[in-house]
């Protein structure tokens, strides 16, 4: 990837089901992007591929969770005031379940309620019940929740950074020639199965996969680029079959707790990138 820009070390700041993190140095191998303009992510998530490649251009990122939008904004706006309320959580029980109960108005406090339910709960899973409620159980971790310097140069990463929370098709009005499009949209088709992954109750359907084949149609109309993730199952290779390039990385699955099993899958990468190394 491009790091011409990349003077400031940053790495994820939220455990992320589905992140992509362990993408990165797979990627790397052997897709090199020479330029590009802006860079979008409709699906960002834990953003560990946006704070990879770290624009010094716009960089558009959305999301459907509001919350998550909400805490990368006030991230970027007063860090210092995010870590300032963080700094009074602590990693127990009987902390987490206070936490979890509570229903801030202060946007520094619901930040910092969000980064610390996601840093001490089990598997830092997003999940929450009909009412809205987050209702992921406490995770027993060890590891210190608060990272201070993660969160600091996250804050200086996210500055050009324009936000939007919506259904991922409203982002392809911000998609001009030349820019760089990652798409990772959540895996409700198991890898090489017909079942469903289910972490929420906003399902990603099939007939969401065929809108988002149609917005990448609408990328490579604009002369942009394009990198997408998605499950390695055949409906999903028919769906994107755009005469692209398209192939599989192995990973490991890391849903589960604690002692689930630690199966490798394929993951299927498709790009109309040209200069694969």
């Amino acid at each position: 990837m491009n790091k011409e820009n990349n003077s400031i070390k940053s790495k994820p700041f939220l455990r992320w089901a589905g992140g992509k993190s362990w993408l990165i140095k797979q990627l790397d191998e052997f897709v090199e992007i020479n330029h590009y303009n802006q860079y979008h992510e409709p699906f960002v998530g834990g953003g560990a591929i946006f704070f990879h490649v770290a624009p010094q251009s716009n960089s558009f990122l959305n999301d459907l969770n509001s919350e998550l939008i909400d805490t990368y904004e006030t991230v970027r706006e007063d860090v210092q005031g995010v870590l300032e309320e963080l700094r009074k959580f602590k990693n127990t029980k009987e902390c987490y379940y206070k936490v979890r109960a509570s229903n801030f108005r202060s946007s520094l406090k619901r930040t910092a309620r969000f980064i610390y339910l996601n840093q001490t709960s089990f598997n830092g899973i997003y999940r929450v019940n009909l009412k809205g409620e987050y209702n992921v159980p406490y995770g027993y971790r060890k590891k210190e929740f608060l990272d201070a310097e993660a969160l600091i140069s996250a804050s200086k990463k996210l500055k050009n950074a324009i936000f939007t929370s919506g259904d991922f098709v409203n982002t392809i009005d911000n998609v001009n020639e030349n820019d760089l499009v990652f798409l990772d949209p959540p895996y409700t088709i198991t890898h090489n199965n017909n079942g469903f992954f289910k972490y929420n109750a906003k399902l990603f359907t099939k007939e969401d996969q065929y809108r988002l084949s149609e917005m990448i149609d609408e990328i490579k109309k604009k002369n942009a680029y394009y990198i997408l993730t998605n499950a390695a199952h055949d409906k999903v290779k028919e769906i994107f079959n755009k005469n692209d390039k398209m192939f599989e990385l192995k990973r490991a699955s890391l849903i589960g707790g604690k002692n689930a099993k630690r199966d490798k899958y394929s993951e299927l990468v498709v790009t109309n990138i040209k200069n694969i190394k």
